[in-house]
């Protein structure tokens, strides 16, 4: 044999003795590191400059953070957002429904009102819906002013606009369970509720609850918008005080930290329902 046809042989691969001999080295990430460094350095002073500016005047959201206005105010907001998220979510699945429909009507319906309430700002349909007396002094035969509460007015308002954000939720996650499945079940004889029980709605969920969830969270947040028709939530509550004893700072503080709890604790929930549903998916985290 040549020396030129040996030196065309493949070297022989290495032996496991010879590899388990070989240190691996991990890539130095130098300028991950230095960015990271100084952006915790960062954070530390802006906490610092945070607790330690006495303008803040922590020793006044101590004393208001659970005080019985405060307080009244969080309950409210609670309500209010559970009530808004029931009922947006009822009125948004039938949306849904009939946007799904085979009927052009029911289908047209439908996207109008997504259409109409997703175009319109949550403040603007509010202060329509608060002064409504204006263009219908009486509805029922009662007088529109005693009809619609400010309470009643935030719940409508809020509702009509969750529903059409809901709608497309719900009918994102119709869409993304595989038609075929639902076949194999009309093969196998299974009724309508069957197997929109048992095939669509547990497929549908893992695409349902993480925007629900994230609108929940919204929702809640959003319900201070509220205050600018005298609805006594969390914000308004806090508005009340320092119009009184001109603290203003403290008390927006106050309502910061009773919204970043509550969104807080409904992460975790979110979190925990988001990781039941996908159970058996190879998304779960």
């Amino acid at each position: 044999m040549s020396s030129d046809t040996l030196a065309k042989v493949p070297a022989a691969p290495e032996t496991p003795e010879r590899a388990d001999t070989l240190r691996i080295v991990p890539q130095r990430r130098l300028g991950q590191w230095t960015a990271a460094a100084a952006l915790l350095v960062l954070l530390a002073l802006v906490l610092t400059s945070v607790l330690r500016n006495e303008a803040f005047q922590w020793n006044v959201v101590a004393d208001y953070f659970t005080s019985g206005s405060v307080l009244r105010g969080l309950w409210l907001t609670l309500w209010l957002t559970a009530v808004v998220m029931v009922l947006g979510f009822a009125l948004g699945t039938l949306l849904a429904a009939l946007r799904l429909s085979a009927n052009p009507v029911l289908r047209a319906v439908s996207w109008g009102y997504v259409w109409l309430f997703r175009s319109i700002p949550i403040l603007v349909q509010l202060l329509l819906w608060f002064n409504i007396g204006a263009l219908y002094p009486r509805l029922l035969g009662v007088r529109t002013v005693d009809l619609l509460t400010p309470i009643a007015v935030a719940i409508i308002g809020l509702t009509l606009h969750e529903a059409a954000y809901a709608a497309e939720v719900v009918r994102g996650g119709i869409l993304s369970v595989d038609r075929g499945q639902i076949e194999a079940a009309q093969a196998l004889g299974l009724s309508r509720a069957r197997r929109w029980r048992r095939i669509v709605l547990p497929q549908a969920m893992r695409a349902i609850v993480p925007p629900a969830g994230n609108m929940l969270i919204g929702t809640l947040k959003g319900t201070s918008i509220v205050s600018v028709i005298a609805v006594s939530d969390l914000l308004f509550s806090a508005q009340l005080i320092y119009h009184r004893t001109y603290q203003v700072i403290p008390l927006l503080m106050v309502a910061t930290l009773w919204y970043t709890v509550v969104t807080s604790v409904l992460g975790v929930g979110q979190y925990y329902v988001e990781r039941y549903y996908a159970r058996g998916s190879e998304t779960r985290r």
